[in-house]
């Protein structure tokens, strides 16, 4: 994908969001999977590196100026910010938060994305519909989780626990931070490059994390099961290399509140995968915060479908 000076087709633009939203959204069903076979962090490195070298070598055959530190090192700043960080902390505290918890305080996000983006606060701080969009969203993402949070609130360390949800604020606020890094400090204008160098530092940032942990000496490759791998390859081709493409993509064509809605939408995907493939139930508070969620990621572009000519910006 290359950005260009020209404003981007409205077919990219949606086949771009829809990745994001559904690829991103079913990875929380797929990293369930291959956390089956694969130890946390080793995974982390063995996924980015993958995917990583697989782009630098796209990159190389499209003859895309790929080795130049102008070019890296905003990459690089922003792949140790989004994936290692953002994810790492993800990852790590998965093993003692419940994942609908978690899913919650990561969804915190889009919040954190229109603090952060000061070159945009006049437009985002001064439009109604985009603040209520974003606190109806989140409120959202409680109701659709609210159930599952109280059936496991009794098994909760509090000390250790709280740390854990700190964290998770931390890695959201690097997680939007970066992607602001990104969509205003980037050099190159092909998202093919930049993606590449993000996820290939984020996988070496990943490997002392195996090493210290222990997982890089105790993993034997020939015990994961096949399902696993699958999960991997799922996670490499589809989560890495096309949805996160697509999304630094969308980072450098839209404005960042707008893109931050995928934080909302993916957890409604989650959940209906589960239903449809796991044969996961529903219930009405759930139904209730699937419609809180759609209604919200309305509210943050209804400014946008009543004056398009007037936020229409190119990068």
């Amino acid at each position: 994908m290359q950005t260009s000076t020209k404003t981007p087709s409205t077919l990219m633009v949606v086949l771009a969001f829809a990745t994001v939203y559904i690829v991103w959204g079913s990875t929380y069903f797929f990293i369930q999977r291959a956390l089956e076979g694969f130890p946390p962090f080793f995974l982390g490195a063995f996924r980015f590196i993958i995917a990583g070298l697989l782009m630098l070598g796209w990159s190389l055959m499209q003859g895309e100026k790929v080795f130049s530190w102008k070019i890296m090192k905003p990459a690089l700043v922003t792949g140790l910010l989004l994936l290692f960080v953002g994810n790492g902390v993800v990852i790590w505290v998965e093993q003692f938060l419940p994942s609908a918890m978690v899913a919650i305080m990561v969804s915190s996000a889009p919040l954190w994305f229109v603090l952060l983006d000061k070159p945009r606060w006049s437009e985002n701080l001064s439009s109604k519909s985009t603040i209520l969009g974003l606190v109806v969203g989140f409120a959202g993402v409680i109701l659709l989780f609210y159930e599952k949070i109280m059936a496991t609130m009794s098994s909760l360390n509090s000390g250790r626990d709280l740390f854990a949800m700190g964290l998770v604020v931390v890695g959201s606020m690097a997680w939007a931070g970066g992607s602001l890094y990104s969509k205003y400090n980037s050099v190159s204008t092909s998202a093919t490059v930049n993606s590449t160098w993000q996820m290939l530092a984020a996988g070496v940032a990943f490997i002392p994390g195996a090493l210290f942990s222990g997982e890089l000496a105790s993993v034997d490759l020939s015990a994961i099961p096949v399902n696993a791998w699958l999960a991997t390859g799922y996670l490499v081709m589809f989560g890495s290399i096309a949805g996160f493409s697509a999304y630094v993509w969308l980072l450098k064509v839209q404005p960042a509140t707008k893109v931050s809605t995928y934080a909302y939408v993916n957890p409604v995907v989650a959940v209906l995968l589960g239903i449809f493939f796991a044969h996961e139930s529903i219930t009405p508070l759930q139904i209730s915060g699937l419609i809180v969620i759609l209604g919200s990621v309305l509210l943050i572009n209804l400014h946008q479908y009543r004056k398009p000519k007037q936020v229409a910006t190119t990068y």
